[in-house]
């Protein structure tokens, strides 16, 4: 893991230098760890890193839209998603979830869009223990504008609750049924 100085983090991930001995920041009560989590928009592989490693710290599934400043129908899908996840808190009664959008756009981004084989925009790709959930990413833009494919998609990724496996706990590791 590479170690940055807190002033280059985003502010959502930015702790005090100095821990009090009674802060423990990597571990929650369990009312903590049931709450949905939005972070901030991911524009370099480090801040990614650092996201799906906080989301593995608290068995979440972290939630990634890969989106760009001019594609359509990435704005019509980041309301939805978002709202899904931060005023209907789908999957928080499963154990909740992390959400980043990714910025393809971005100069810094590097080769993630190769690296998790992002073919389109938008993608929504689930992390689970740092392990990108190649099997259940959602790629097809009727599926993500569909509100209720969208929650059931949501919620199989927070019933995995942190544990990898592609197609959330096939026996044949997301080999048939993937999406």
């Amino acid at each position: 893991m590479i170690l940055r100085h807190p002033s280059l983090l985003p502010r959502t991930l930015r702790l005090p230098l100095h821990f009090p001995r009674a802060y423990r920041p990597f571990t929650s009560s369990s009312t903590q760890s049931a709450q949905n989590r939005i972070f901030s928009n991911v524009r370099t592989p480090d801040e990614l890193h650092t996201l799906t490693f906080l989301s593995a710290t608290d068995n979440r599934p972290l939630i990634t839209l890969w989106t760009a400043s001019w594609c359509s129908t990435c704005r019509a899908v980041k309301p939805l998603v978002r709202s899904l996840i931060e005023e209907e808190r789908v999957g928080e009664k499963e154990g909740g979830l992390g959400y980043a959008e990714v910025e393809m756009d971005s100069v810094l981004i590097g080769d993630l869009g190769v690296k998790f084989m992002i073919t389109s925009l938008p993608t929504l790709l689930a992390f689970s223990r740092q392990e990108p959930q190649m099997e259940t990413k959602l790629v097809r833009p009727e599926q993500m504008k569909n509100k209720e494919f969208l929650r059931e998609w949501l919620l199989n990724e927070a019933r995995r609750g942190g544990r990898a496996g592609g197609s959330g706990g096939s026996p044949f590791g997301g080999l048939f049924g993937g999406r």
